[in-house]
C-alpha cells in the first residue's frame, strides 16, 4: 500500500515575512477529503561545531514565541535559492565568528513534519578558525562554550530543549563515537 495523500486543492489564507500558511484538501487513502493546514517555511541550517579540546559552541538566544532565553546551536533560515552548505557556513560565521576547516553534512531533520513544511539541514564544523561576529540586525545572540561531555549530560537531563539543536547534538555524538572505533 502506499502511504500517499493526494493534494486536491491548496489555498494560501497568509503570506507573512518568514513563512506562509495554506489550507488545503487532500484525498485521503480511502478516498475521504480531509482539510490539512500547512505552514510554508524556507528551511533552515543548524551547525554542531567542536573545537579540538572537544567543547562545543552554541548560542544563547531569546526566542519570542517561548518568551525564555533558548541555549541551541548556531542556525538560520535559508535564503530563497540559497545553497544549505553556503547558508550553514554563513550562520556559523555571523553568529560566533567561527570559520570551520571541515564542514561535514550530517542530514536533515524535520522540525514538525505533521504542520510544518521545514527542512533543516545539519552540519558538523571543526578545524576552527575564530573571527569577528556580525549578528543580522535585529540578532542578539552570545556565543556559549561547552565542553561536549557536560553537552550530553545536559541533554539527558532536559536542558537542552530546542529541537534542531538536539537532533544536530545526537547526530554528531553519533558520528564522533564512530570515529573512535
Amino acid at each position: 500500500m502506499e502511504l500517499k495523500e493526494e493534494m486536491v486543492s491548496q489555498q494560501t489564507v497568509y503570506e507573512g515575512i518568514i513563512v506562509n500558511v495554506r489550507r488545503d484538501k487532500a484525498r485521503l487513502l480511502d478516498g475521504r477529503i480531509t482539510n490539512r493546514e500547512v505552514v510554508e517555511h524556507p528551511g533552515g541550517v543548524a551547525i554542531f561545531a567542536m573545537d579540538t579540546q572537544e567543547n562545543v559552541f552554541l548560542v544563547r538566544q531569546y526566542r519570542y514565541p517561548m518568551g525564555e532565553v533558548v541555549l541551541e546551536l548556531p542556525a538560520g533560515k535559508l535564503e530563497k535559492g540559497e545553497n544549505p552548505r553556503e547558508a550553514g557556513l554563513r550562520e556559523l560565521e555571523e553568529e560566533t565568528g567561527l570559520i570551520p576547516g571541515t564542514f561535514l553534512p550530517m542530514g536533515c531533520s524535520y522540525s514538525s513534519p505533521g504542520i510544518f513544511a521545514e527542512k533543516i539541514y545539519l552540519f558538523f564544523a571543526e578545524d576552527l578558525k575564530q573571527g569577528p561576529v556580525h549578528p543580522d540586525d535585529g540578532e542578539f545572540v552570545e556565543t556559549v562554550k561547552i565542553p561536549f561531555s557536560e553537552l550530553m549530560d545536559m541533554v539527558r537531563r532536559g536542558e537542552i530543549r530546542d529541537g534542531k539543536s538536539l537532533a544536530g547534538i545526537l547526530k554528531a555524538s553519533l558520528l564522533l563515537e564512530e570515529r573512535k572505533k
